[in-house]
């Protein structure tokens, strides 16, 4: 059900760290910190999409200024409660738009988060924001799939990301649209719930167009946060577009 939280409001945020517990283990964490705060350099990162704070608490603890911006506030009032929730700013509200108070050298995207933005326009809309924040040099950093096609057999519109006893969950698309859909089944005590979340996927390719609208250029494309190189096996990717000087 959406709300004013979007698809991340309470019900979702009292589990969500929990539900993603594999996403804040350090292994996952702690390359894209280490990625971030050296982009940072001294100066400020935002955060698009903060929600509890996976990436931007363990970051602010390196000693870098971090800002949010989210659309949820019950993810926001988690991140909040957290230690050293006080240090990190949020600014409620859509970060295709929302706009945070000064100047940052690193924005950032994580765990396809770009693709919560469901229209091609928003996505667009997203990276002239973020170019808006950034400093002449600065950089935005997005970690988001590889649109998984190539596991679409003719007829088939889905693909499954988990299948367990008491949960599955997989992927709708729509190839004509570039809309998908996570969709979450659960069983527990004999009784069934089912939640989708609605995306838009988006190629690197499509990407770069987007930079390039918003002023900036692709400076570093790669598999994932240990710098790996980017493949047409890549199943991920971490992008970095540079803000070119004025």
């Amino acid at each position: 059900m959406i709300d004013d939280d979007g698809y991340f409001g309470e019900s979702v945020a009292a589990t969500y760290d929990e539900s993603s517990a594999d996403m804040f283990a350090p292994d996952a964490v702690e390359p894209a910190v280490k990625v971030l705060a050296e982009l940072a350099d001294a100066g400020r990162a935002l955060e698009l999409g903060v929600g509890t704070g996976r990436i931007a608490l363990p970051l602010a603890g390196r000693g870098v200024e971090v800002h949010g911006i989210e659309l949820s506030r019950a993810m926001a009032d988690r991140l909040r409660a957290k230690p050293g929730g006080e240090a990190v700013g949020v600014t409620i509200g859509d970060f295709a738009s929302a706009r945070a108070p000064g100047t940052f050298s690193v924005g950032y995207l994580v765990f396809n988060t770009i693709m919560n933005l469901t229209t091609q326009d928003a996505q667009v809309d997203c990276f002239r924001n973020v170019a808006a924040h950034l400093a002449p040099g600065g950089t935005f950093v997005v970690e988001v799939m590889v649109p998984q096609l190539r596991k679409l057999p003719p007829g088939q519109n889905a693909v499954p990301f988990y299948v367990g006893a008491n949960r599955l969950g997989f992927d709708t698309y729509d190839v004509a649209t570039q809309a998908m859909a996570s969709n979450h089944v659960r069983v527990e005590d004999g009784r069934g719930s089912f939640r989708t979340i609605p995306f838009r996927y988006v190629w690197p390719a499509e990407l770069d167009l987007m930079a390039r609208l918003a002023g900036m250029r692709l400076r570093d494309r790669w598999e994932d946060w240990s710098g790996a190189p980017f493949t047409s096996e890549s199943e991920t990717h971490v992008s970095v577009w540079e803000k070119v000087a004025d």
